[in-house]
């Protein structure tokens, strides 16, 4: 066909659902944060819908190829099945034994006997359910059912829903109302935007061999117009565009060749739907309008029913009571005032403090302090092995900051923190501080865990200290968040819980989970007073992972301490 004429290895707009084809856009991004973020919870539904052709298929192949390594995924693509074949479908996936003749309940007790023995292997279950618009009422309500499986601790299977809109519609009925409250995690994924097209065509390209551009502005102003950014007819139209362009020998895509190409995809009943601006209002609009003035007249009429206004003997009575009120209250603050003068005073006894620490005679060398460090974070370094530390501290999941500051810098952190500090004779040592409350300080010193005041640490200390702070996964080289995107993947999957915690409303909480990654940092950053730059830097995570209460060492506040 085309491929040699253009340069191709493989042709760059088919249909079917490969991963590395699949061009992470805004939208696409979201989905996959919804899908990693829902996966690592405690069980229960994720909703991902899409109309035709916007990628959702394409989405959860690359969920699953990147899946964690205690995931298991069973996947049904047929949802056109009674509850009982649906339970035998799943026992199929999760390789489990089951009679022919099986019953429902033989079925669920399977797979209930299956579920908890992954879950004492440390193995976490995963159903993805494809096309699940087709699913029935029953078999929805079967599916939640299977959800009830759990220990004191967690659920046992996680449910993800891919279908088109009309999935929503289905959860909203009143007899699915108990699914729909069970979902953790949704998202309506939407085509691709106008201005992003040219870097989904570049990508597609590149993928299959070419570098460069070979259609035009026009032929991609076109595209858009008759695709509408459906990721589905975005690559058949573009694929008849280049084999149009290949029969006349052209090697540039021209707005003709998508013209030609959109009208033979069109014969194939694939085109979007036309546009239905300036249609007349329908009825129930008027509906509306009229309710809606009938509720204001009843509401008004009930409000001066129940408070009527006041007459001008109350007016004129309402007025003249804050004056008097106002003298009483003058008349009370000049006998307290009296009273306060001729009480004796009284000197409270100074409650016995914490020990003071002493210079340099309590001091840790520095490799002693850091060991000290890397144990409350669950590390056993060995500085033989690795004399920098805060290269080991890397090659373990730790970042590690060095900064001058002071008190409130440590508790704005609020990790354990290792102090240098100097005595008049210019003798230098550390301490490693644990925990702070008031003017308490938990400190590790030569002789094991002390708490001294921490005046007597500030005496000496000029500022400079030593934190470690969790890395994520897309700096470790770890997991799903390793792959191409991670930064970004994982931005977005906390972004969507910070959104719901600090929005003041839902359609804040909607905007910012529109945002681009860039732009979510920016609205962190400037919530929580950091330096607005765009970039998810040492100081960024470590707020977002401190908002997120994340299982990590704390310097104000007491948490079990190891491994995160």
């Amino acid at each position: 066909m085309y491929y040699d004429f253009f340069g191709f290895r493989e042709p760059p707009f088919s249909i079917a659902p490969d991963p590395r084809y699949l061009y992470l856009s805004d939208r696409h991004k979201e989905a996959l944060a919804h899908l990693m973020y829902g996966v690592q919870g405690q069980g229960g539904f994720i909703v991902i819908t899409g109309e035709v052709g916007t990628g959702k298929t394409t989405v959860s192949r690359c969920f699953i190829e990147n899946v964690p390594d205690n995931v298991d995924i069973a996947l049904i693509l047929n949802p056109r099945l009674s509850a009982r074949e649906l339970l035998s479908s799943i026992c199929d996936e999760l390789e489990i034994p089951h009679e022919i003749s099986a019953t429902i309940k033989e079925l669920v007790d399977l797979i209930n006997q299956d579920l908890l023995k992954a879950h004492a292997a440390g193995r976490h279950k995963v159903l993805m359910i494809d096309e699940a618009q087709n699913l029935s009422a029953e078999v929805l309500e079967q599916l939640r059912l299977l959800t009830n499986l759990e220990t004191a601790e967690k659920k046992l299977l996680q449910i993800v829903l891919l279908g088109q809109p009309e999935l929503q519609e289905m959860l909203a009925l009143p007899e699915l109302r108990q699914l729909n409250q069970r979902v953790t995690a949704r998202y309506h994924l939407d085509a691709i935007g106008r201005e992003e097209l040219p870097a989904y065509l570049r990508y597609r390209l590149n993928v299959a061999g070419m570098r460069g551009d070979i259609f035009s502005q026009r032929a991609v102003n076109r595209l858009y117009r008759e695709s509408q950014g459906i990721p589905r007819l975005i690559n058949l139209i573009s694929d008849r565009a280049l084999l149009g362009a290949y029969a006349e020998g052209e090697h540039e895509i021209t707005a003709d060749h998508i013209r030609h190409a959109a009208k033979e995809v069109r014969g194939h009943s694939m085109g979007p739907a036309p546009s239905r601006s300036g249609r007349s209002p329908d009825r129930s609009q008027y509906l509306i309008v009229a309710a809606s003035i009938l509720v204001a007249i009843i509401g008004t009429a009930w409000l001066l029913e129940r408070w009527p206004p006041d007459s001008s003997a109350s007016a004129n009575r309402s007025s003249a009571e804050p004056l008097k009120g106002e003298v009483e209250r003058v008349e009370e603050q000049e006998q307290e005032r009296e009273q306060v003068a001729e009480a004796p005073e009284i000197v409270p006894e100074e409650p016995s403090g914490p020990d003071e620490l002493a210079v340099p005679d309590q001091l840790l060398d520095s490799v002693s302090a850091f060991q000290v460090l890397f144990g409350i974070w669950g590390r056993n370094y060995q500085p033989t092995e690795a004399p920098v530390a805060c290269d080991w501290a890397r090659e373990n999941g730790l970042g590690c900051l060095n900064r001058q500051g002071s008190r409130r810098s440590l508790e704005f952190l609020d990790r354990p923190a290792m102090l240098q500090l100097q005595d008049e004779s210019g003798n230098t040592g550390f301490v490693v501080l644990r925990h702070l409350n008031g003017n308490k300080a938990e400190v590790a010193m030569p002789s094991g865990i002390q708490t001294v005041s921490f005046a007597s640490i500030e005496r000496y200390w000029f500022g400079e200290y030593r934190v470690f702070w969790r890395l994520p996964e897309y700096l470790t080289g770890d997991g799903f968040y390793s792959n191409g995107g991670g930064e970004q993947l994982w931005i977005g999957a906390r972004m969507m819980d910070l959104a719901d915690r600090h929005s003041k409303s839902r359609a804040e909480s909607d905007r910012v989970k529109r945002m681009n990654a860039e732009e979510q940092v920016r609205w962190y950053q400037a919530l929580r007073g950091l330096t607005v730059d765009g970039i998810a830097g040492a100081m960024t995570i470590i707020q977002i992972n401190n908002d997120l209460e994340a299982s990590i060492p704390r310097l104000k506040h007491l948490k079990p301490e190891g491994r995160e």
